[in-house]
This record gives structure tokens, sequence and C-alpha cells, in this order.
């Protein structure tokens, strides 16, 4: 039962998926079910004075003993439950790294009790809603969840006591945006997204509560300035981008599970049922709502380039845009592809790998969201109800991406010692696209904020 118990000894289990997205409501924090190729490589050192990107393979294994045991072990869970963002978070700079870690794992708890259908409304709703609560309390763990993930749950002691170790300005970030998720989760338990406001609503709750969140640890930390943790709108936009693009993704998979995330207002335009767009006879009416879903996320993009354009440590760059090129390179792969209603729609492991490689600086990402722009501008039919829409978005994108006051915002030259690192990056990323290549349609996710 949920509640006070002995603190559990250290066991490791493979888990189940990361600060990607999923769940019920599919949050940006479901990730993959294998382990991550740097599984245990984590360590605490001091910044590079540079600022480079260092990937978690360069930090120095001998840092491991400067570590608690409690720490150690939440980054062997923040390994297990997520494949997407283990290795960024452990690339981060200085403290930010243990903070964004002990956030991801909070939240991951978080998602994990919302996930569970086997937990009845009656119990799951207080949990939700008093779950910040438990941070402060020492002895609290859930051993009634049968989610792959519950490991974060039963042995929460051990995550708690680190977040506690972690600087007021930290927790109180951390705590806050725990209590606002969990207030939106139950309000979504029982209701289903209706209008394009709802959609937004939705998607804030479980996306861009992340974004904010991260963007006042990165604030907290004096790596970015305190504009980044101030300007809500834009981290707003940055996890809805990812949230809506893993929706679109995802329409096949969550109808097979028996979940529904698109939202009624799109798709009764065009089906009197979302499950009817599965159907081959009405794939005309499917690739117009999914090319109008495709629209509405596309708007944050803008937001998207100004709030990259604001940042100035080059860890927590490479942290927010690579996800953001991997969303707008998958949105552009499901624009008016029937595929979306057929099976699975993912980039492929070598263009993912070129993405990261390049996305390491404000005029990379700018060409890269160019060029993905123009890849859907081409595929527009004349006939689609959206088009104008999608036309007159496509067009902003464009002045934005070619805007010399985004790319002049911001150093991007790149030294030897990072072009090394980005070498690196991209062979590790190799080596874990082939390790997920095998899983069932679904499980490889695209990385959330």
């Amino acid at each position: 039962m949920a509640g006070v118990c002995g603190k559990s000894a250290v066991s490791f289990s493979v888990l189940k998926r990361s600060f990607s997205l999923r769940g019920s409501p599919r949050s940006v924090l479901n990730g993959g079910g294998r382990r991550s190729a740097q599984e245990g490589r984590l360590v605490s050192c001091p910044p590079h004075p540079l600022k480079t990107h260092r990937h978690p393979a360069y930090l120095c294994f001998s840092c491991q003993d400067s570590m608690s045991e409690t720490l150690r072990t939440c980054y062997l869970y923040l390994n297990q439950t997520s494949r997407s963002f283990a290795a960024v978070i452990q690339a981060l700079d200085g403290e930010l790294r243990h903070a964004v870690c002990i956030f991801y794992l909070v939240l991951r708890a978080l998602d994990t009790v919302e996930d569970d259908m086997t937990i009845p409304l009656e119990k799951k709703v207080p949990l939700l809603h008093d779950f910040h609560k438990f941070l402060y309390q020492p002895d609290w763990c859930f051993t009634e969840s049968n989610e792959k993930d519950r490991r974060v749950l039963e042995d929460f002691p051990t995550i708690s006591v680190e977040f506690r170790n972690l600087g007021l300005q930290y927790r109180d970030v951390i705590s806050d945006i725990c209590h606002r998720m969990g207030v939106g989760m139950a309000e979504f338990l029982e209701k289903k997204v209706g209008s394009m406001k709802e959609w937004d609503k939705y998607c804030h709750y479980v996306a861009g509560l992340v974004g904010i969140g991260l963007s006042r640890l990165f604030s907290a930390s004096q790596l970015e300035d305190p504009e980044v943790g101030r300007d809500t709108e834009l981290a707003n936009s940055m996890g809805l981008f990812l949230q809506k693009t893993n929706i679109i993704r995802d329409y096949l998979e969550d109808q097979q599970d028996g979940r529904a995330f698109w939202p009624q207002e799109a798709w009764s335009q065009f089906a009197s049922r979302l499950e009817d767009f599965a159907q081959p006879h009405n794939l005309s009416s499917a690739l117009s709502c999914l090319n109008l879903l495709v629209t509405d996320a596309l708007r944050h993009v803008p937001d998207v380039i100004v709030y990259l354009s604001r940042l100035r440590n080059q860890s927590v760059f490479n942290f927010c845009a690579i996800p953001q090129v991997m969303a707008i390179a998958t949105l552009s792969a499901c624009y008016n592809n029937p595929n979306v209603f057929q099976g699975v729609v993912k980039i492929r492991k070598g263009q993912a790998v070129t993405l990261m490689m390049q996305a390491t600086n404000m005029g990379a990402v700018q060409s890269i969201i160019a060029q993905y722009s123009q890849e859907i501008l081409q595929k527009v039919s004349i006939i689609d109800p959206s088009r104008e829409k999608t036309l007159q978005i496509l067009s902003v994108i464009r002045e934005k991406s070619l805007s010399p006051a985004a790319l002049s915002s911001r150093a991007h030259h790149l030294s030897p010692i990072y072009v090394s690192a980005a070498m690196l990056l991209a062979a590790l990323s190799w080596q874990y696209l082939n390790a997920t290549a095998g899983q069932p349609p679904g499980g490889t996710d695209m990385p959330g904020h």
C-alpha cells in the first residue's frame, strides 16, 4: 500500500521508457524498455572551463568515488528508465546535472503512478495531488504498482533523500512542478481531450511544465540568464512541440492500446470516430486530420527558435536543441504520410546521428529547421483543407530560421575539443539506435525536453 515503508535494498531491473513522452497521459517522461548504452557511466565533474559539450563518456570514472551511494543509485535508475535522456542529462555541466537527474526521476515516479491502470481512481487521485509532499517524507514509498518502472516508487526514499540534498533553489522548482503536474494529471484521468485549447492544456500539464521546470533549473544554476527561467511562454512551447509530435506520430500505437490523445475538435471534422482513420477507405480524411494537427504543432517552432537563441551554455544548448531537431524531422516524416495510420513512422538511424552531430550551434539548428520546413512545404497538397494555415506558419518559420538576429545572439564556433565530443556522441548514438532497432512498433521514442 502507499505510505510509510522501510528503505528497500538496492536492486536494479530494466524498467520502461524516458524524458520523451508517453503515458496515460502520454507524457514527456516515458521512454523505452532497454538499458542505455551509458548505464552506470556517470560521474560528478566540474564544468569544462570552455563550456564545451562533454558526452558522458568524457566524465572521469574516478569521480564516482565522490558520489554518495544513493546518488549513484539515482543515476542507475536514470539509465534504466530513460533511453533518450540519460546521456544528455549526464552531459550537463556542474551541479545542474544532479538537479535535472533528480527532477527526471521525481516526475518519472509521478508518471508511473498515473500510468498504472491497476490503481483505482479513489487512490490514484490523492496520490497525484499529494505526490510533491512525499519528497519531504524520508520513508515514503509505494509498493502496489504493477508498472515496469515501479522501482522508482518502491525505492523512492533513495530519490527523495537526494532531492533533499539539492540546493533550495532546485528543490523549490522540482516540488512546484511536481505539484502542478500531479494536479493536471488528475484532471485528465477521466477527461478526454476535446477542444484544441484542451489539447494545449493537456500538453502543458504533461510536457509544458517539464519545459518550464527545466528552464527554471537552468537559470537557478546560473549557467543561463534569469530570462530563460522567467519566460514561461517560450519554455511551454518547447514542451508542447515535442509532446504534440509524439501524439501525432503515435496514433496507431495509442489506438491499439485503447488510448486516444488526438483532440476531438480536430478529428470530428473528418470522421465520426477517431479509430475510423485506421481503415484504408478513410485515408483521405485521415490525412486531412493529420495535416491539421501537424500544422498546429508547427506553430510552436518560432518560439523554439527564440528560446534556443537565448541559451549560452553549450551543454544546455545541446540538451535542448537535439530533441527539437528530432521533432521537426519527425513531423516532416509524418506530414501527409499514410504510414501514420498503418505502422510506425520514424526517422532513419543515419539521419538521427547526423542531426545529433549537427545540432550544436544556432546556425546549424536554423538550417535544419529550414530544411525540414521546406520538405513539408513540398508535400502540401492544393486540396488539403489546412493548406492556407500550413503555408502561413511555414512562411513564419522560414523567416525565423533565416533570421540573423537569432544567429548572432549566441556564440556558435566549435573548438577542436567540441568537434571530437560531437563525433563521439554520434558514435554512441549509433550504438544506442542499433540497440533499440529490434523493438516492437512504437518502442523507439523521440527525446523530450
